[in-house]
């Protein structure tokens, strides 16, 4: 596996950046793979994916030492990852299976960026699923959100497996602020497009009895402000008058289950820069 680097990097936009961050690889003999820019007129933001090939006498702290002193120079601000470093992931789930199934085999097939090396419910019912994949299962009844002694529990099987992304995939239980910013910007969640709309129980019903035509799902980073994180990635479907309430919950499994598992690889692949409430996604 050729050794490489991938660096983000977000700062106010101005002449040279381009470059002056290009010019520095060249001049350390860094073959570059990929360069994808962006620039937001609005907020005069400047934002960057660059992955270059790391030839085997370059090492980690030298390549970040000398990059800081371009970034001290630049104003920076930037993260660098290496796709050598596995990723492990926790998958939380209760009793829907349809967002859980695609990121166990996209994982087993090795096409999802990581690796989900463990489970966990607030039910046993999704153990036998689990299983299917080898994958170890933890069941914590959660009574209500938030209860304490089944997050310490949480935290500590995080910390025991090593964990870099929690992936909510329809998990019906709503994280404390604790768990939320023990993992910023490393907690995905999954839901349906309507919101605000629909809240609650049955969405798919609610929103056949007001007669929609377009249905969609919404994958974003977890905040403590609930359902309101920076969006990584959205779908929709159009609907017509002849779709039943079945229709439109099949149809909405499937739309969650894609929108997820692309915003876990997009995070996993290091495709994503958040700026405030919003993301920069170099999709591919």
């Amino acid at each position: 596996m050729t050794r490489q680097a991938i660096f983000l990097i977000s700062t106010a936009d101005r002449k040279g950046i381009l470059a002056e961050t290009t010019t520095f690889f060249y001049q350390r003999s860094l073959n570059i793979l990929e360069c994808r820019q962006y620039t937001d007129v609005r907020e005069n933001a400047y934002f960057m994916r660059i992955a270059v090939e790391l030839p085997p006498e370059i090492t980690r702290s030298d390549l970040e030492g000398q990059f800081q002193t371009l970034a001290d120079k630049l104003e920076l601000k930037w993260s660098v990852y290496y796709n050598g470093d596995r990723q492990n992931v926790a998958v939380l789930v209760s009793k829907t299976s349809h967002c859980f199934y695609d990121l166990l085999m996209r994982s087993e097939e090795g096409n999802l960026g990581g690796k989900v090396v463990v489970a966990v419910g607030n039910h046993p019912d999704l153990e036998e699923v689990a299983d299917r994949f080898r994958v170890p299962y933890y069941c914590l009844p959660t009574p209500r959100s938030g209860d304490p002694d089944q997050e310490n529990a949480l935290l500590e099987l995080f910390k025991r497996h090593h964990i870099d992304l929690v992936v909510l995939a329809r998990y019906m239980r709503v994280l404390s602020e604790r768990v939320i910013n023990a993992y910023p910007g490393r907690i995905i969640n999954i839901h349906h497009a309507f919101l605000p709309a629909f809240q609650g129980g049955n969405p798919y019903l609610q929103a056949w009895e007001r007669g929609v035509k377009m249905i969609g799902a919404t994958a974003h980073y977890a905040t403590v402000d609930l359902d309101e994180g920076p969006i990584i990635e959205q779908a929709v479907e159009r609907i017509t008058h002849e779709s039943t309430p079945e229709d439109l919950r099949d149809l909405g499994k499937d739309i969650e289950r894609r929108v997820l598992t692309r915003a876990v690889q997009f995070h996993l692949e290091h495709r994503v820069i958040v700026s405030g409430r919003r993301t920069v996604v170099f999709a591919k």
